[in-house]
């Protein structure tokens, strides 16, 4: 039977992007060689990196805009220090919007750094919505978000305008909605939740802002060298570098985030309408702020969840639950996830309601 794969990270993958790997551990580039054991300075890999590189600046509209995209290691959790690093000035200041977990761990590094202004926190309502009516200190050295929360559910619509750096953890939401991409100074992305395997993280940068802050960075952690090593200053996550260029070729190939985002858009629409029409079911975040790639819900009543676990599962569904801090189900509906798996959890939800 089919899985419907609904985890939330590491995520579902498009078929061809299994079959590609699956073939290229086996022999790569008819080489004889397998991407897991080819080295990294080779010809072919150089070019794997190259054209990984030059196309996430192209699907992003980026190009010649003066930006460099970088994949590293150490996830996310590495660019929470990487950032204040690279961008607070000695003495400096940031300001961050906490949204949720991941904004808030982004928040705990800062403050190794500097002064960390919290510029607001739906912290206190269990982050169920993005906070709003927030102003920036003009005077920070950058301004941090978090685009998509994936714990919780909320999106981030709308980015304030200002005249300091932004940056924006974009984890589990890269490449699923057309963005004025520019306004943003540093994006970055855990691979795992829409891009790829789990290993490896994109980091894209706008070159410009960099070696203004006056620190002594170490090697490992400063933007500047990666760049200018061609993101191989140490040997890179090669495998996850080419499972995630296969992605970004199979989105092109789409027809990019334009039409990845209508996909999107009906995928979302599906299950939010199923969830505000059952009766047995709420939606978790705030409906204004709801996320496109993880709807968050919660059973009116639990005493039905034994009979509602066994339904999905029978239906094979996979990765349902909730996080702890939430509770309920969580649907984590990334690119590559097909219409036809979210009709498959309305028609369970639906079959529910009828046997209650």
């Amino acid at each position: 039977m089919k899985k419907h794969n609904y985890s939330a990270g590491p995520c579902i993958l498009p078929q061809e992007v299994f079959e590609k790997s699956a073939q290229a551990i086996l022999n790569f580039n008819n080489s004889g060689l397998s991407i897991l054991e080819i080295s990294h300075r080779s010809k072919d890999f150089v070019a794997v990196m190259d054209e990984a590189r030059a196309l996430v600046i192209e699907l992003l509209g980026l190009e010649g805009k003066g930006y460099q995209a970088l994949f590293l290691a150490g996830g996310a959790s590495l660019e929470f220090l990487m950032v204040p690093y690279n961008l607070m000035k000695e003495n400096g200041k940031a300001a961050y919007l906490d949204s949720g977990t991941w904004a808030s761990a982004a928040i705990k590094e800062s403050k190794f750094f500097g002064e960390t202004v919290i510029v607001a926190s739906s912290k206190d309502q269990n982050y169920n919505h993005v906070p709003k009516g927030y102003t920036v200190p003009a005077d920070a050295d950058y301004f941090h978000c978090t685009s998509n929360n994936t714990i919780f559910g909320t999106q981030m619509k709308e980015f304030p305008s200002v005249n300091i750096p932004v940056v924006c953890d974009m984890s589990s939401d890269i490449f699923s909605r057309q963005l004025d991409f520019s306004k943003f100074d540093i994006i970055y992305a855990g691979a795992q939740k829409n891009m790829g395997p789990a290993g490896t993280t994109l980091v894209v940068v706008k070159e410009e802002i960099l070696g203004k802050n006056g620190r002594n960075i170490p090697s490992m952690l400063d933007y500047s060298k990666h760049i200018k090593a061609e993101s191989m200053y140490n040997t890179p996550p090669v495998f996850p570098v080419y499972a995630s260029l296969l992605t970004l070729q199979w989105l092109k190939n789409l027809g990019g985030i334009a039409a990845i985002e209508k996909i999107n858009n009906a995928k979302a629409a599906l299950l939010y309408a199923e969830i505000d029409r059952n009766p047995l079911f709420k939606g978790a975040a705030a409906v204004e702020d709801r996320s496109n790639m993880n709807a968050t819900f919660l059973l009116n009543d639990e005493a039905h969840a034994p009979v509602f676990d066994a339904m999905w599962k029978a239906a094979g569904i996979s990765g349902l639950p909730g996080h702890r801090s939430v509770g309920g189900y969580r649907a984590s509906m990334y690119n590559a996830l097909p219409l036809e798996s979210v009709q498959v959890l309305v028609d369970v939800m639906k079959e529910l309601e009828k046997s209650i």
